[in-house]
């Protein structure tokens, strides 16, 4: 704890003044403001992408989808790269295997079973179970013994899971394997991600998030293209219209490529534990633009599910924070 000016001004010998009177409470900086404004948009960005790739769906296949995206990333990834040479540190070999390891995971396994995923499912539904992420970054974090599990985390990781079988009961009820199968590839996918996150952090601190972010676009690419080729030479690009073309560059340049670019600054300027909260808005993006764009409709035992599932992520996330505050 740092001491006060009472008591540097004991250890020194001299005389303790009078203590001043309580400052007033310092306004947020323009800087975290514009941060927080930031921030909001990402997740108002990325809550209407599900939305967005629904629509590419009615168009492109999946693969074809991967396949563009995956030709333009790392363009701008190397692009990227060039801009900042001046300021970067030479990655040593151990470390850029590493990186193409979590590329590999991150892009070329992650980003296309959530591309199948959202196909199979619905955008709400998708948004809904990304949003469990927090989750499995707590039960990674504890496998690797990096933190422990508190009780209110076990019970918030419980109501979590619950809230996830009472989303899921209607379509498990009504044998929609197709859709649940679409859900459950995006479970797996929230957890993959979390993964990636945990092993890339000390990555990202020696080396910064822009070099690691771009090494790993590049490194996760070849395998999706090459997985996509064949699917995407017979996809219907001749159907796509402006608008589709549109969308496309939207999803890719913009919700990928700049999102994650911009949350990584509204990280480093409000701190991840101030950030991690605005995730839990995107689901509700999701399903207001899923409404209005798709006509998508909830029926009250998925909005109950959706409820307990935000509700124990959010226990299993900040129960202990709240705690030691309190």
């Amino acid at each position: 704890m740092r001491p006060g000016t009472d008591q540097v001004a004991e250890a020194a010998g001299a005389s303790v003044p009078p203590p001043p009177s309580p400052a007033p409470t310092p306004t947020p900086s323009a800087g975290t403001s514009w941060a927080l404004a930031a921030g909001l948009a990402i997740v108002c960005v990325w809550g209407a992408n599900f939305a967005v790739q629904k629509a590419l769906f009615e168009v492109l296949p999946p693969a074809g989808l991967l396949f563009a995206r995956y030709l333009l990333m790392p363009l701008c990834a190397a692009v990227l790269l060039m801009c900042t040479l001046g300021a970067r540190k030479p990655v040593p070999r151990a470390d850029m295997l590493q990186i193409a390891f979590l590329g590999f995971l991150g892009h070329s396994v992650h980003v296309t079973m959530v591309t199948f995923g959202i196909h199979w499912s619905t955008a709400f539904s998708s948004a809904l179970i990304l949003a469990c992420g927090p989750i499995f970054t707590l039960l990674i974090l504890h496998w690797v013994g990096h933190e422990r599990l508190s009780w209110p985390q076990v019970v918030g990781v419980g109501v979590a899971c619950v809230g996830v079988l009472v989303f899921l009961s209607d379509k498990l009820l009504g044998q929609q394997w197709a859709a649940t199968g679409g859900d459950l590839m995006m479970l797996l996918a929230a957890a993959l991600f979390s993964y990636y996150t945990v092993m890339s952090k000390p990555l990202i601190q020696r080396h910064g998030g822009v070099t690691v972010m771009a090494y790993a676009t590049i490194a996760g690419s070849p395998p999706v293209v090459l997985f996509c080729a064949s699917t995407a030479w017979a996809a219907p690009w001749a159907a796509m219209t402006w608008h589709h073309w549109g969308l496309l560059l939207w999803a890719t340049l913009v919700s990928a490529f700049l999102g994650w670019l911009v949350w990584g600054w509204v990280n480093e300027r409000r701190g991840v534990a101030s950030t991690a909260p605005l995730q839990y808005l995107m689901p509700v993006v999701a399903g207001i633009v899923a409404w209005w764009a798709t006509g998508e409709r909830f029926s009250a035992v998925k909005l109950g599910g959706a409820a307990l599932t935000l509700g124990g992520v959010a226990l299993a996330q900040f129960a202990d924070r709240l705690r030691q505050r309190g």
